[in-house]
C-alpha cells in the first residue's frame, strides 16, 4: 500500500457549495500515507453548459500530478468533444477520458512519468445522471433510502480486465497488473500504454465504463469516494452512514469528515485497510427545496435497527460536537485551487498560472452554516474545485 507515517495526518480540508438543486460537501485527509495524492472536483454549473453539474474524485498513485491535472481539466476535455454538443454525453465522456490521457501521453514532460490516477465522474444534465469510471474509486446513490450502484471497480483479476491485459502483452500476478498495479484502468500509468493497439485495448486503459440513470424526486444523495473508503466499508454501510447523519441534521461536509474518521485505521499495522489517503464528495439533491426537507426525509425516529451497527452516531452526543475544528479547513469559494506544485508546469500546452490559494472562513462556522442551511447564496451556486490540500 506504499510507505506510511509513524502517525497519521488527520487534518482535513472540507468545503461546501449550494444552489437550488444541490447541497454539496467534500473533505479529504492524508491519513497514514507519506503524501497526499488525491484530488476532487465539484462544479454546480459548468461554464459552457450552465444547467449541467460535474462531480469527480481522482485517486492518484506514483505521485499527484495526473490526479491534479485531471481534477483541473477533465471536464474541459469532455465539454469540447463534438459528441457533447450532439447530446451523446456517454460517448463524450468516454472520448474525453481518452483525450486527456492522450494529451499527457504525447507531451514530452509527461510520457515517461510513473504517475497515474483513477477517475470517477458524475455528470448531471437534464435530470439524467452519467457516471464514468476508470479504476477503483466508486460512486453510489441513495434513491428513496435504497442503494443504487453507479460504478464497478476495475481490478486486474476481473475476467474481462485480465483478458485485455493478457492480450495487450501483460500479465496478472498477485491480483496486480504485471505484479505492480492494483487496478486495471487509469489515467496516466503510461508505462503500460506502449503497445501498438487502440487506447481501449492497452494493458491499462483510460477508457471508462459509463452508466446512465434518470433522476427523479426519490433521489436523495450521491457519494463519490476513493478506495480509502471503499476498502473499509461496503456500499450499503456508507449509504446508511450518510443517510443516518443527514437525518440527524449534519451537513454534507461534516458527514464526509466523520466518514473518514470512521475509516481511519488506529495504527499502520492493519494490512493497508484504513491507511490510505481519503477523499469523499457527498452530493445532496434538494429538488428546489430547502436542505431541511431532506433532513426530515432521512430522519429516523427509531434507531433500534442500528443497535448493533458500529457506524451508528452516539445518541448522547450532538452530531457536530464529534468533529475537531482543529482538524479541518473550510472553504466556500466560488472557484478555488491550492496546489503544492506549480500547475503551469504540469499542464501540457498551457501557459496559464495557478489559481490563488483557498481563503478559509474566519467567522464562526456554526453560525455561517446555520444561515445558509435554507438560503441559496448565488456565489456558492457556480463552482467548487479542489486539486491539492493543506496537510
Amino acid at each position: 500500500m506504499g510507505q506510511t507515517l509513524s502517525e497519521p495526518v488527520t487534518a482535513k480540508e472540507s468545503s461546501y457549495c449550494q444552489n437550488s438543486v444541490y447541497r454539496v460537501g467534500s473533505s479529504c485527509m492524508q491519513g497514514w500515507r507519506i503524501n497526499m495524492e488525491d484530488s476532487h472536483t465539484h462544479i454546480l454549473s459548468l461554464p459552457d453548459d450552465p444547467g449541467t453539474a460535474f462531480f469527480a474524485v481522482f485517486d492518484g498513485h506514483g505521485g499527484a500530478t495526473v490526479a491534479q491535472y485531471a481534477g483541473k481539466h477533465l471536464h474541459k476535455f469532455i465539454l469540447k468533444r463534438p459528441e457533447y454538443n450532439d447530446n451523446d454525453i456517454e460517448k463524450a465522456l468516454k472520448q474525453g477520458f481518452l483525450d486527456i490521457d492522450y494529451e499527457m501521453l504525447h507531451n514530452e514532460s509527461w510520457g515517461e512519468q510513473m504517475a497515474g490516477s483513477t477517475a470517477v465522474v458524475v455528470l448531471v444534465k437534464d435530470n439524467i445522471l452519467y457516471c464514468a469510471n476508470a479504476g477503483d474509486s466508486r460512486a453510489i446513490a441513495c434513491v428513496n433510502g435504497q442503494l443504487e450502484v453507479l460504478s464497478m471497480d476495475h481490478k486486474p483479476n476481473n475476467e474481462g480486465e485480465s483478458k485485455r491485459i493478457i492480450e495487450g502483452g501483460g500479465w496478472v500476478e498477485f491480483n496486480r497488473v504485471n505484479g505492480n498495479l492494483a487496478l486495471s484502468r487509469a489515467l496516466g500509468d503510461f508505462v503500460f500504454k506502449r503497445a501498438n493497439k487502440k487506447p481501449e485495448d492497452q494493458i491499462v486503459t483510460a477508457y471508462p465504463d459509463v452508466e446512465t440513470r434518470n433522476i427523479s424526486d426519490d433521489w436523495e444523495f450521491i457519494v463519490l469516494a476513493c478506495d480509502g473508503i471503499w476498502d473499509v466499508m461496503t456500499n450499503a454501510e456508507v449509504l446508511e452512514f450518510c443517510r443516518t447523519r443527514i437525518g440527524l441534521g449534519m451537513y454534507p461536509e461534516e458527514i464526509c469528515e466523520e466518514l473518514m474518521n470512521h475509516c481511519l485505521a488506529p495504527d499502520c499495522q492493519m494490512g493497508g485497510l484504513g491507511g490510505d489517503n481519503m477523499t469523499v464528495v457527498l452530493v445532496c439533491l434538494l429538488h428546489d427545496k430547502p436542505y431541511s426537507d431532506l433532513i426530515t426525509r432521512c430522519n429516523r425516529s427509531n434507531f433500534a435497527s442500528y443497535e448493533n451497527d458500529a457506524t451508528k452516531p452516539n445518541p448522547n452526543t450532538s452530531p457536530k460536537s464529534n468533529l475537531n475544528d482543529n482538524d479541518k479547513q473550510m472553504s466556500n469559494n466560488t472557484e478555488t485551487t491550492s496546489a503544492a506544485v506549480t500547475l503551469a508546469n504540469l499542464q501540457p500546452n498551457s501557459n496559464s498560472s495557478p489559481s490563488p490559494p483557498h481563503s478559509h472562513l474566519s467567522e464562526d462556522k456554526s453560525q455561517a452554516k446555520q444561515s445558509q442551511q435554507d438560503h441559496v447564496d448565488p456565489m456558492l451556486a457556480t463552482t467548487e474545485l479542489h486539486l491539492n490540500y493543506i496537510y
